[in-house]
């Protein structure tokens, strides 16, 4: 999700702030996950993007896990999910490890700091799926996070030195279609989208807490009820991503004939594109007046023009990053109009030595005047 709102920013400076790191123990640990079936799509060699102009040469420290390409921020990650940044530059990220259950902040060049450990069952597509640190972070520690256990997937808060609460449990599970999306749209909701756990008619039925966009009011760990549903219908691997300058909540997913991005807005999803070759789309942002999309099967970044009041509808998609990283997992805006995203090329591509990553991006202006 794009992040310009101040809480956000303390946050984040509260995340990096942090000395210790969260782990929990055994026995609310997982099994270990079984394997899941890699995309050997390759790749084509591209060349290497032009470093910042403002971005200090720091000698590169010795080691495997060392990119040459000075946009990488993040390397050696075990497969990711929900990424954040971690600074209002964009230096600095915060990921989160699917199939370990790790939360972990870094910048180019290291170290890597683990905020908090959740013992997830990541088989499938499953495992700790997405993250939002709690609006009162710096007070409380707190961080809510979309899992995967043994029985279903389920939303759990972790403070430090203590085991994950349940918040909301009983989202169906599935061997695929567990990815899904969260943020706190204020500091009493909390947003979540759910994948369809491999079951289309379970998106439509409002007896099922999957394929859904949720608002989540109780964040307590005992009696909560059962969450507003906001929206219905959903694929798999739904991302959620919210634009500053609109105010738009848009939901990218892959249904089962196309991969989409729709709008939410008061009668509930509008289809903004579709794509029926279906290119796997994992993640999306909302920057500099454009839509993005982050593709894992055809490795791509595809830019779409945001709709506004004066200019309603979108322009095809143009591609705008392509086979340069591999195949593509989330992605987060920054209120400069950098973006972060995250590879998968663990699980869905052809990993190379520094694999899993976190890149640092600032995508080609679109030239279009939007006043």
């Amino acid at each position: 999700m794009r992040k310009g709102s101040l809480f956000v920013a303390v946050v984040v400076a509260a995340l990096l702030a942090l000395t210790g790191c969260a782990d929990f123990s055994d026995q609310d640990r997982a099994k270990d996950a079984g394997a899941w079936s890699a995309n050997n799509e390759s790749m084509r060699k591209q060349e290497q993007p032009t470093p910042s102009p403002n971005e200090p040469l720091v000698p590169p420290p010795p080691g495997p896990c060392v990119d040459p390409d000075p946009a990488v921020i993040a390397t050696c990650l075990e497969s990711t999910a929900a990424v954040l940044p971690g600074d209002d530059k964009g230096d600095v990220t915060i990921v989160a490890e699917r199939t370990t259950g790790k939360i972990i902040t870094t910048k180019r060049y290291g170290p890597q700091r683990v905020l908090a450990t959740v013992g997830v069952d990541a088989s499938g597509d499953g495992g700790l799926i997405a993250f939002a640190p709690s609006p009162t972070y710096a007070q409380d520690r707190l961080i809510y996070a979309l899992i995967t256990t043994g029985s279903d997937n389920r939303i759990v808060r972790i403070a430090p030195g203590d085991v994950p609460k349940p918040i909301l449990t009983g989202i169906p599970k599935g061997a695929t279609g567990n990815m899904g999306s969260m943020f706190f749209r204020s500091p009493g909701e909390l947003v979540v989208a759910t994948g369809n756990a491999g079951d289309p008619s379970s998106a439509a039925d409002p007896t099922s807490l999957a394929g859904k966009v949720l608002s989540v009011r109780s964040l307590s760990s005992t009696g909560n009820p059962r969450p507003r549903v906001l929206a219905s219908g959903f694929g798999s691997n739904v991302s959620l991503c919210t634009s500053a300058a609109t105010g738009s909540l848009y939901v990218a997913d892959q249904a089962p004939t196309e991969d989409r991005l729709q709008v939410l807005d008061e009668s509930g999803p509008k289809v903004l594109w579709t794509w029926p070759d279906r290119p796997q789309i994992a993640g999306c942002a909302a920057a500099s007046g454009n839509l993005y999309v982050s593709t894992t099967r055809t490795q791509h970044i595809e830019a779409l023009t945001e709709p506004t009041r004066q200019k309603p509808g979108v322009t095809p998609p143009t591609v705008v990053l392509e086979k340069r990283y591999g195949a593509l997992g989330r992605m987060v805006a920054l209120d400069n109009g950098i973006l972060q995203f995250a590879t998968v090329n663990r699980t869905s591509g052809k990993p190379v030595s520094t694999d899993d990553r976190v890149v640092k991006w600032l995508p080609p202006s679109a030239g279009e005047d939007r006043t």
